[in-house]
């Protein structure tokens, strides 16, 4: 039927090769458009974002996914207990995430231009929602270096000083001696030294 092409592209009175070359050049576009997107995906996938702590302890790299693929500890975290460790990690580690949906616009910016904005709107949309920003306060709360533990947790307060009580008398006085055994020939204590059994 005249005025009928293939998907639509022919118009009344078109030429037939017109039509067809409008589809080649639109299959062309989608094929161009692929090629950047892939382009696109290549250099996110080579996207690494890194987050310290703010005093410097932890530092945690991810991916555009959101992975991590990088942790590094300095020696300073020996003094911190566990429960301070693992939500200064998750802090950092969520910092470093919240600025994944900036570098992957950045990226199809670069490549893409203008082109396709509103599916790249929607992509970025769900990477703020899956990476939200940090605000400041709650980052510097988050990774504060003092932490309140949980009830069941928290240190119980040093001892005081007791004072020594005194030596009892028994740890001075040493301890008794056996009885000798008496004999007959031996000078009974209760006499004098000039007692005399022969006296009268």
């Amino acid at each position: 039927m005249t005025g009928q092409g293939t998907g639509g592209f022919a118009v009344a009175g078109a030429d037939p090769d017109e039509a067809e070359r409008r589809i080649q050049q639109w299959a062309q576009g989608f094929a161009d458009k692929a090629q950047r997107y892939r382009e696109v995906q290549a250099q996110t996938e080579q996207l690494r974002l890194s987050a310290s702590s703010p005093d410097g302890r932890i530092k945690v790299t991810v991916r555009a996914d959101g992975s991590v693929t990088n942790l590094e500890f300095t020696d300073k975290i020996r003094s911190m207990a566990p429960n301070e460790l693992a939500a200064q990690i998750l802090s950092t580690m969520h910092r470093a995430q919240a600025d994944i949906a900036t570098k992957v616009g950045e990226t199809m910016q670069e490549t893409l231009g203008d082109e396709d904005q509103q599916t790249r709107s929607m992509m970025l949309d769900n990477l703020r929602e899956r990476f939200p920003e940090q605000p400041e306060d709650e980052v510097e709360e988050e990774t504060s270096s003092k932490w309140d533990a949980p009830a069941d947790e928290e240190e119980a307060p040093a001892p005081t000083a007791q004072p020594t009580p005194p030596a009892t008398p028994s740890a001075s006085i040493p301890p008794a001696q056996p009885k000798k055994p008496r004999f007959e020939d031996e000078d009974d204590d209760e006499f004098g030294p000039d007692f005399d059994p022969l006296r009268d």
